[in-house]
């Protein structure tokens, strides 16, 4: 079993797999009437393949208990697939790169700080969502359509916290 611990989560350590989803970084601007800030463009969707579209779910998900326990990561090939917690849940984000197999000396793992998004590149492996502490609700974006978009690889890992998470 591939032992792994979680660091913080910041845009730069996490670029090669996609965005980080936050209001720290990026264009922002006043709208309705100077009422609200727009942070805008905060990452690519991406819907591939004939009749594809982007759809929004909520995902409400119990918490794991740490170390947590992988058996696999998945990818979507034809999409990318975005994490938002809408009440301050902090949740682990595994990954490891683009590629038929998975090396296991490249997965990487990140802990967000419960204002933080993440959105997946397409076919960037990735563990599903582990909330921590609490259940959490997240927004999800990601590709609606005909066609498989889901790929499971078994990978047996155990993901600890960095001191201070």
């Amino acid at each position: 079993m591939l032992d792994i611990t979680a660091q913080p989560l910041t845009r730069e350590v996490f670029s090669e797999f996609g965005d980080v989803v936050d209001t720290l970084a990026g264009t922002s601007f006043a709208i309705n009437a100077g009422r609200a800030m727009r942070h805008h463009d905060l990452a690519r969707v991406e819907t591939l393949g004939e009749g594809a579209r982007a759809q929004l779910s909520i995902f409400v998900s119990k918490p794991v208990e740490l170390p947590f326990e992988l058996e696999f990561l998945e990818r979507h090939p034809l999409g990318s697939q975005a994490f938002v917690p809408m009440d301050g849940s902090r949740f682990l984000v595994v990954v490891a790169p683009v590629g038929e197999a998975i090396d296991p000396g490249s997965v990487r793992a990140f802990v967000t700080n419960g204002r933080q998004g993440v959105n997946y590149r397409a076919s960037v492996w990735h563990a599903p969502l582990a909330v921590l502490e609490r259940s959490g609700e997240l927004l999800v974006v990601d590709r609606g359509g005909e066609g498989a978009n889901c790929d499971v690889h078994p990978l047996r890992l155990r993901v600890g916290l960095a001191a201070g998470c």
